[in-house]
């Protein structure tokens, strides 16, 4: 077992527990903005109504706070994805390593434009604001600069294997983030990149996992 996969362990706990923070405040946003919309419906109707707007019939210029919180979340996140995949070069030794690492900068960098055109258009700032406990190492799959720093530092299988242990646990953050923009969110183009990022990244995780086994 590598330092880093200890490592991995010890910080589960906490950042599940920053994640259901995070998701907790992103609900109740949006379950707050919800309710507002529907006072003139009565409440009756007010879930429907809810139901709806998350749905296809929601413009894409349309929003809530679970959109907003999604695109500030996963710009930073993509980015450090990308960080990780351009390491690759000179580093990784599988050739079907450095094959995803080139998918994954393909992918993520559009995104991460796309996204910050989205909060442009909202008037909403690209980065959130710091909460208390969040920070590289406790976030939602992010690594922290330690993680990055050793990762730097290897070179060979060594490197192939932290790499694929790492971005296991980056895309499974990924997905829990696009996973609660499914539910909580109302923008019809995040919600789409959202369901992307499920689909592409579940496939990802299985292809690490499966190097990761004959390394």
């Amino acid at each position: 077992m590598t330092a880093f996969t200890r490592s991995l362990r010890r910080k589960s706990a906490r950042r599940i527990a920053a994640v259901s923070v995070v998701a907790a405040g992103a609900l109740l946003l949006s379950a707050c903005g919800d309710d507002m919309e529907g006072m003139d419906h009565g409440s009756g109707s007010s879930s429907a109504s809810a139901t709806a707007d998350a749905g296809a019939g929601a413009k894409a210029g349309d929003f809530n706070d679970a959109d907003v919180t999604f695109a500030q979340m996963m710009i930073p996140h993509h980015e450090q994805a990308l960080e990780m995949a351009k390491l690759a070069d000179g580093r990784a030794s599988d050739s079907e390593i450095k094959k995803l690492a080139g998918q994954i900068e393909q992918a993520q960098d559009p995104e991460i434009k796309t996204m910050k055109g989205w909060l442009e258009s909202w008037g909403k700032p690209t980065a959130m604001e710091s909460m208390p406990g969040m920070d590289h190492g406790s976030g939602d799959g992010m690594m922290s600069d330690a993680d990055m720093d050793e990762l730097k530092a290897m070179k060979g299988t060594e490197f192939d294997k932290m790499f694929a242990e790492m971005m296991i646990e980056h895309h499974n953050g990924a997905i829990t983030m696009a996973k609660d923009e499914q539910k909580s969110g109302t923008n019809a183009d995040a919600k789409k990149m959202a369901g992307d990022i499920v689909t592409s990244q579940s496939a990802e995780v299985k292809q690490l996992q499966s190097i990761l086994d004959r390394l």
